[in-house]
């Protein structure tokens, strides 16, 4: 199993993995809808920080030590039932599909530090406690900081690939 020290470099790196693959993209590049179900770049990253909000709220209530409180727009929608992931992936799309890219971009960039600043901020012996916050159903706050890794990972791994394909260059921009 890993330790703290581990999981945050292992974020920090995947946080950098990002910054250079979208920084190497033109704005037209970045919002440009060619990916999978009609989406763009800036479309996954509006989903990647709208799902980071949920996790933020939970590192929160852990440094607060307190029940989470869940961003407003999810309203009623539970965010781990199953039955509610299409309708709170459609809403996400909705809601950032017309943002400025430099809005979606800026708003993910500024969640994922807050993300690694609460998550630091998290003693290691409670980063791993399973027991420890009986809302995280059996998880460990850990899971909450791999899952984040975790579906990062997912939309970023077929990118780099679609975009050589479209005969997007992954080389930096002057």
């Amino acid at each position: 199993m890993p330790d703290k020290q581990h999981l945050l470099a292992t974020l920090r790196a995947e946080y950098d993995r990002w910054q250079a693959l979208l920084s190497s993209l033109d704005e037209e590049q970045l919002t440009t809808r060619v990916l999978p179900a009609g989406l763009s770049v800036k479309d996954q990253i509006g989903h990647l920080h709208a799902w980071q909000q949920i996790s933020i709220a939970r590192l929160e209530a852990v440094v607060d030590e307190r029940e989470p409180t869940m961003p407003a727009w999810l309203g009623d929608l539970a965010p781990d039932a199953h039955e509610n992931l299409e309708r709170i992936n459609a809403w996400i799309h909705v809601h950032y599909r017309d943002q400025a890219w430099a809005d979606v971009h800026a708003a993910w960039q500024r969640g994922f530090q807050r993300f690694l600043t609460l998550s630091a901020a998290i003693p290691e012996s409670d980063l791993f406690d399973a027991n420890r916050y009986v809302w995280l159903g059996g998880y460990a706050p850990a899971d909450v900081l791999q899952g984040s890794y975790e579906h990062h990972d997912e939309h970023y791994e077929p990118l780099p690939g679609l975009l050589r394909n479209l005969g997007w260059t992954e080389t930096r921009k002057g």
